[in-house]
């Protein structure tokens, strides 16, 4: 886990059910620059499925997926 720094931005969504956790993982990423990481902890299961689309479509790139037990923590980095 070399290649990952610590997160510039860190966005807590547990408790918050689906769309909100990528409404607000979307707001986050504007604010970011490129290349800089926000890491997001949510435990909504809709959540990996949601922000793995999102990544992609939007052209960042999610670079950890970590089960916390009762929450999932996710890494981004911005990529345009």
């Amino acid at each position: 886990m070399s290649n990952v720094r610590s997160p510039e931005e860190s966005l807590d969504c547990i408790g918050l059910m689906c769309p909100e956790p990528l409404f607000q993982t979307r707001e986050a990423m504007d604010s970011l620059q490129v290349g800089e990481v926000l890491e997001v902890l949510a435990d909504d299961r809709a959540a990996e499925e949601d922000l793995t689309r999102f990544a992609k479509r939007a052209g960042h790139e999610l670079i950890l997926v970590e089960d916390q037990g009762d929450h999932q923590r996710f890494l981004i980095r911005k990529g345009r």
